[in-house]
């Protein structure tokens, strides 16, 4: 089968186009006729070898997010059948069978769910790592709940974009934050009740101005850096802050005057630990009831890239000028 592979870490141009085996199908595991996958900030950093403890060996097929057919199902699956449309976060990373970018995929069944049947390929492959990462952090960790105010950092971003519909979906009131008059309207029409534009109002602004000086129930940071130690800033005594981007220090005494509870989520760990797929899959399950009553789509960058263009791709990811997410279609 023809895969993208790489063979040592670097820039974009380290993906070179093989002729490697087609998997065989073992115990847990479906083979995959790959369709689209997506572009997370996470394969830039393990094609870089930013994060090259959670990197495959090499010589290495990048990319978790996977949208396809099941053609061969192994022992002891029961959960699909071939034909299939499945969709999961499920490879491209250490411990796992194989990445996306290539024509098929072996995966194991536990990380992967049925695909939306009102989605396309291409939407569905958008999906899965930020829809679990917003899961994990919104239910899992943060215990959001019906009538809590939430503060969602990076409204037109990958996480952002599906945090907001996820918080309206459990019955939050969310705020969300954007560069750009075009993102804020973005995040309008995900849902979010408002919008702010962080470069004209400070926290202190925004915080008095929707809180009345409280604070926010629970403060969501997709970006990192600087910004956590905004969201500290935004978050109301005893309440919580949620954070996916914390290889930074940081002054921590905002979080003791204030009572606030950090959660730190890197979904990536129950991927790696094979004891704790199966969440991922569970989850995914109920992101597709979700997505299929039309609470929940993915937003799509324009630009639509083939898996020959990767490396393209992961230069418009890095340009910093993507909005959504960026899909790739299995075609050479």
């Amino acid at each position: 089968m023809k895969a993208q592979v790489i063979q040592s870490f670097g820039n974009p141009s380290v993906f070179q186009i093989q002729d490697i085996p087609t998997p065989e199908v073992i115990p847990g595991h479906v083979l995959i006729e790959v369709k689209a996958t997506s572009v997370n900030p996470i394969d830039t950093k393990v094609r870089s070898g930013f994060v090259s403890a959670v990197a495959p060996e090499f010589p290495a097929v990048l990319h978790g997010d996977v949208a396809g057919i099941v053609r061969a199902v192994g022992e002891g699956v029961s959960k699909f059948k071939v034909g299939d449309e499945v969709y999961g976060c499920a490879g491209g990373f250490k411990g796992t069978a194989g990445g996306a970018l290539a024509e098929y995929m072996l995966a194991d069944a536990d990380l992967l769910a049925h695909k939306p049947k009102n989605l396309t390929m291409e939407e569905a492959a958008a999906l899965p790592l930020v829809t679990i990462t917003a899961w994990e952090a919104l239910f899992t960790r943060g215990k959001l709940a019906s009538g809590q105010n939430i503060l969602i950092h990076a409204a037109a971003g990958g996480v952002g974009h599906v945090a907001i519909q996820l918080a309206k979906w459990a019955g939050a009131k969310v705020y969300t934050t954007a560069s750009s008059n075009e993102k804020l309207e973005i995040g309008a029409r995900l849902g979010a009740d408002a919008t702010i534009n962080y470069r004209e109002e400070s926290v202190q602004d925004y915080v008095q101005k929707y809180t009345d000086g409280k604070g926010f129930d629970i403060v969501f940071d997709t970006v990192g850096g600087e910004n956590l130690d905004r969201s500290f800033e935004a978050a109301a005594p005893l309440g919580t802050v949620l954070a996916i981007a914390a290889r930074s220090t940081h002054d921590l005494s905002p979080l003791h005057s204030k009572g606030l509870t950090l959660h730190v989520v890197f979904m990536l760990l129950k991927i790696l630990e094979k004891e704790w797929r199966k969440e991922y899959g569970e989850i995914l399950e109920k992101v597709t009831a979700i997505v299929e009553e039309g609470k929940l789509r993915p937003l799509l960058d324009p630009n639509v890239f083939t898996f020959d263009e990767i490396s393209k791709a992961h230069e418009h990811l890095e340009s910093g000028k993507a909005i959504g997410k960026i899909v790739l279609v299995n075609k050479w």
